[in-house]
């Protein structure tokens, strides 16, 4: 049976997710496959490269330095995070992320990205070797609107999958997944709402008509899809991990005492994983 692990996106809040797989690996918890989105293809990488405390140490490290986040880099590049610095010089130079373990590894590695051109989910099975694309798919799929420009890959312009196919679980089962551990960064009982920054969707992404519409009804998909979590769940077929409660931090907040806070909730939510 293959026992596959959908991660959620949600900025800083994936520091929970972090905690989760750094527990995984340091107790030899396997799976045959992970399907990332958004900060859960960022962070969920390192669980295929073997690389425990990785993702909370360049967090941790990154925190105040202003070409990894802040609104300086929208100023400047468009994007919230500095492309060529958070995406390739961080995993290359400062903190290297484990390349040839990554290549050696027989995990699969999915992440998921949303066309910009027509708000359709992108699914894209990264393998080695890991070079500049690679990481522009991961960076694809962390790339919110409204603070990040479309990512060209091939000539097709993407942004972040969580707009697309937020809890991808679906597309692993379709894969022939069997057992799925799904981890959420959002409580069970969570109910999301429109956003209510959908005049600004309409003025700064009026190039992109499909992305305004699959957020103007994002909140639909993604309630369709925790109601589809609780039917499997109830089935047996899946496992889902989430927060007790709204994880205390924001999307972007980079407050040192509440990214370890997060991940600390996130190794403790990992003792129900044998």
């Amino acid at each position: 049976m293959k026992t596959g692990l959908i991660l959620e996106g949600g900025g800083m809040r994936g520091l929970f997710t972090a905690g989760i797989l750094d527990v995984m690996m340091e107790r030899g918890i396997r799976v045959d496959g992970i399907v990332g989105v958004s900060a859960g293809a960022c962070f969920g990488c390192n669980y295929v490269s073997g690389q425990p405390g990785r993702v909370i140490r360049y967090n941790m490290t990154m925190r105040n330095e202003p070409r990894y986040m802040g609104i300086g880099n929208i100023l400047r590049t468009g994007n919230l995070l500095d492309a060529e610095f958070a995406y390739h010089t961080l995993p290359d130079v400062l903190d290297p992320f484990d390349k040839e373990a990554f290549a050696q590894s027989p995990v699969e590695f999915h992440v998921v990205c949303t066309d910009a051109l027509t708000g359709e989910p992108v699914y894209k099975r990264l393998t080695a070797p890991v070079d500049y694309e690679f990481m522009e798919w991961v960076r694809a799929s962390s790339s919110l609107p409204l603070v990040s420009h479309p990512v060209d890959i091939g000539g097709r312009l993407l942004l972040d999958g969580g707009i697309s196919d937020s809890i991808p679980l679906r597309y692993f089962q379709d894969l022939g997944y069997e057992h799925n551990i799904v981890v959420l960064t959002q409580p069970k009982g969570f109910v999301k709402k429109r956003t209510r920054l959908m005049p600004l969707f309409r003025t700064l992404m009026r190039r992109y008509p499909a992305i305004i519409e699959a957020m103007n009804r994002r909140h639909l998909m993604y309630n369709s899809q925790l109601a589809y979590l609780a039917q499997e769940e109830s089935a047996g077929r899946i496992t889902v991990i989430a927060p007790d409660d709204v994880l205390p931090i924001g999307r972007t907040e980079q407050n040192a005492r509440r990214m370890q806070l997060v991940y600390d909730m996130g190794r403790r939510a990992a003792a129900q994983l044998s």
